[in-house]
This record gives C-alpha cells, sequence and structure tokens, in this order.
C-alpha cells in the first residue's frame, strides 16, 4: 500500500516504523519541513514542504498557539495538493498532529485512513496545571479556558482520526473518553541490542577527565535542562549529595532551551537560575566534580548511562522520557519520581526507587543508600532491562505491534470528513 507519513521533524516517532514498513513492501512517502530537497531516506521518499505566511501582529495570546498549528496546516495541505497532482494517493496517512500539519489532509485524500501519533491532550486539572506550585501560573482560573483553545487542534483532528497510538497508558488517558476506543497503546521501543550495560565504558568529561565504572558517578538527563523534568529538583540536592559523596562525580546532559513549559524570567535560562541558585553551598572544588555536558551526540549519550552507578529521574505528570527506559536497558540503578507516568514502568525496590518528585532529602538518601549498595544496584538494574525486554524491546515487541497496528488501519473504513 501507500503510506504518507507526516512529522515537521522527520522521522521522529517514525525513526524505526517508516523504513520498516518500506522494507516490507510498502511505498512509504515522508512530508516534512526537516529537509529543503527531495531525498531518499531508508527506503522513504522524503519530500519538502515550505512554510507559506506569518503570524499576523497583536493576535489573541491564547489564539497564538492555534495560528501557528493553522500556519503549518495549511503550508502542509498546499504541499500534500503537489503530491497529489503528481499522482500519489495514500491508502493511509501517518501524522503527529501536534504541530497541526495534518489537519486538512482528509480534505486532500477523504479515502484515506488517518492515524494519528496521539502524544497529550491538555488537562486544567490541578495535576496537571498546579502540580508545581513554585511555577504556578498566577492566571489559574483562566487555565482552564487557555487549555481548551490550546486542545483546538486536537479536537478538530479526533473529527478526521480513523485511528490513534500513544506510547504509554498515562498519555493516551489524557485524551477524552470518546477517544478510548480508537487508541492503542504501544510504546515507540528501546533498541535493547544497541542499549546495553558495558563494562569498560568510559566518558570524557570536563577537562579532558575520562570516567568509567570504577568512578562513583551520579547521572542526570533532561533534553533541555527545565523544572518539567526535576532539574531544579536535582540541583538543590546537589550540595548535600557531594558533601556526603566526597568521591562522587556527577554528569549532567541537556541543552539550555526550553521544551516543555515557561521561558525562564528575565532572558536567563533555567540551568544558569539554579546554578546561582546553590553556588553559595558550593565549594569550587564541589564544582570541578559536576560536569554539564550539554546537548551531546547519542553515543556519549549511551556511554554516560553505561557508566552510571545511580541514575536520577524526575518529571512532573507529563510524557515519559525516553532516557528512563533507555537507563533501565543498559542496567542502571535508578531513583525517580513516583509520578503517574513514572509509576507505569518502574516497579519500586524490584527495578528502581521512586520518591516523591519534591523531596530533595528523599532524594539525596535514596540516592547515597543505592550508591552504599552494590548488591541492590546490580539486582535492580539487572531487573529493570529483563522487563525492557520483555516489554519494551524494539524489535520484538515494540515494532511488530506498530506495524500490525498501521496495517490494521488500512482495513478501515475511512471516517468522512465533517462539513
Amino acid at each position: 500500500m501507500k503510506i504518507l507519513c507526516i512529522h515537521q521533524n522527520f522521522p521522529g516517532q517514525y525513526k524505526h516504523l517508516a523504513p520498516a514498513l518500506a522494507a516490507r513492501g510498502h511505498e512509504v512517502v515522508a512530508l516534512t519541513l526537516k529537509v529543503k530537497k527531495p531525498t531518499k531516506w531508508q527506503g522513504v521518499s522524503i519530500l519538502p514542504y515550505a512554510i507559506r505566511g506569518k503570524s499576523a501582529p497583536d493576535i489573541h495570546p491564547w489564539l497564538q498557539d492555534f495560528e501557528t498549528k493553522l500556519i503549518r496546516a495549511t503550508s502542509c495541505c498546499n504541499g500534500a495538493l503537489a503530491l497529489r497532482e503528481r499522482g500519489f494517493t495514500p491508502d493511509v496517512i501517518l501524522a503527529h498532529h501536534g504541530w497541526g500539519e495534518s489537519l486538512f489532509l482528509k480534505d486532500v485524500w477523504p479515502g484515506a485512513r488517518m492515524g494519528l501519533y496521539c502524544e497529550l491532550y491538555h488537562q486544567s486539572l490541578p495535576d496537571f496545571t498546579a502540580f508545581d506550585p513554585e511555577f504556578q501560573r498566577a492566571q489559574t482560573q483562566s487555565d482552564p479556558l487557555r487549555l481548551r483553545l490550546k486542545n483546538l487542534n486536537n479536537r478538530l483532528h479526533e473529527e478526521i482520526m480513523d485511528a490513534g497510538i500513544s506510547p504509554t497508558a498515562f498519555q493516551a488517558e489524557t485524551f477524552p473518553g470518546h477517544w478510548q476506543d480508537r487508541i492503542t497503546v504501544a510504546h515507540d521501543g528501546v533498541n535493547t541490542d544497541l542499549v546495553v550495560p558495558k563494562p569498560d565504558a568510559t566518558l570524557e568529561v570536563t577537562d579532558g577527565r575520562v570516567l568509567s565504572r570504577d568512578d562513583e558517578v551520579i547521572t542526570f538527563i533532561n533534553r533541555n535542562l527545565e523544572p518539567y523534568r526535576g532539574y531544579h529538583i536535582f540541583m538543590r540536592a546537589l550540595p548535600e549529595l557531594l558533601k556526603r559523596r566526597p568521591n562522587a562525580q556527577v554528569v549532567l546532559i541537556g541543552g539550555d532551551e526550553v521544551s516543555y513549559g515557561s521561558k525562564a524570567p528575565d532572558g536567563k535560562t533555567w540551568k544558569q537560575i539554579f546554578i546561582d541558585e546553590i553556588a553559595e553551598r558550593m565549594t569550587p572544588e564541589d564544582w570541578a566534580r559536576v560536569h554539564f555536558l550539554g546537548r551531546v551526540p547519542y553515543e556519549r549519550f549511551l556511554a554516560m548511562m553505561q557508566i552510571s552507578r545511580v541514575h536520577v529521574y524526575l518529571t512532573y505528570p507529563f510524557v515519559l522520557s525516553w532516557s528512563l527506559l533507555e537507563a533501565m536497558s543498559a542496567e542502571c540503578a535508578i531513583v525517580a519520581s513516583g509520578t503517574k507516568p513514572v509509576r507505569e514502568v518502574l516497579s519500586e525496590g524490584e527495578t528502581g526507587v521512586m520518591v516523591d518528585f519534591f523531596d530533595v532529602d528523599g532524594i539525596i538518601e535514596k540516592t547515597c543508600a543505592l550508591l552504599d549498595d552494590p548488591q541492590a544496584r546490580d539486582r535492580m538494574g539487572k531487573a529493570a532491562r529483563a522487563f525492557v525486554r520483555e516489554h519494551y524491546d524494539l524489535q520484538t515487541r515494540c515494532l511488530p505491534r506498530h506495524i500490525a497496528w498501521v496495517e490494521q488501519l488500512a482495513t478501515l473504513t475511512p471516517r468522512p470528513v465533517q462539513d
């Protein structure tokens, strides 16, 4: 069959699925902003589309988000019309609809089946909007109204969705009940043949120092260092953690931008704000044992996991990071926040230990306890890898589920476009 993939940053979540579908003999085409010229990648034809139009000045702030999505939707629609004129008619459209791109594609191809990657439905419940009181928005009364508009893109896509897929039950359950019978829970998967423990792994850090498993390494990662992923909580634990562990080396990976939540105030970065907050409690010798690596190639990320003695993972109730499952696959001993998405994959005392997200003292205590107990680290690390192999392995579990989902999607009667 003919399959069209839509993702502004292709391949994104289709990194493994799109080539696998092409390898099965399907004609797979991707429409994306990622490239400027047509190209071929692992059997997939990748075609560019260009943004046309720009945001209007002085638009209501609650509409800015949807206007951006609408511009992407109309631009992608123009790319789709050009593709249709070249004779391409997809049987299936696979789209991460979070940026709005796929909104009008059923108007271009009414007979196509639309399969959406359902990452998150914005919630106005306190667990979402007021989880962290320190950063709670001042406009709490208006949040439900603002989020209702933020979900406009989700709501319009629901009308054209033939089936959806979510990586975790937590994420699927954020969507309204009338979506649920069309959403399949299937994670993107972890390449557990690549993400493996490696006793002789090394990682070069600050000033050319090379760390290995002979060192007491504590690790922490965010895509970007920010409150949504607990960076502020980890930093507040750092001075006492270093005091109690005089031989510990702390390695942090993450950029200075914002992936989720709000930007830092006054043109600052969240990274620097919390460095400044703890500065008076840190000596130069302490800072010499803290290594900020920024954003790194995957090979360096993997080496960091492989030398880690204790990996700390914190998150708001939000999308689960791939890095947690990858840490488990690398047999890391894990201290994690006991928030909902984490509890879906981690078992207390079996595959890791959990602590309240805000419990700085608890993070310190549990990290130190694991550092002092090599038998517990070994037992939980091996159990964590076994769990990921059983439930989240890319080749044997997750990719077959995604392929089956796509091929089942192709058998559905397409939902008509609502007038």
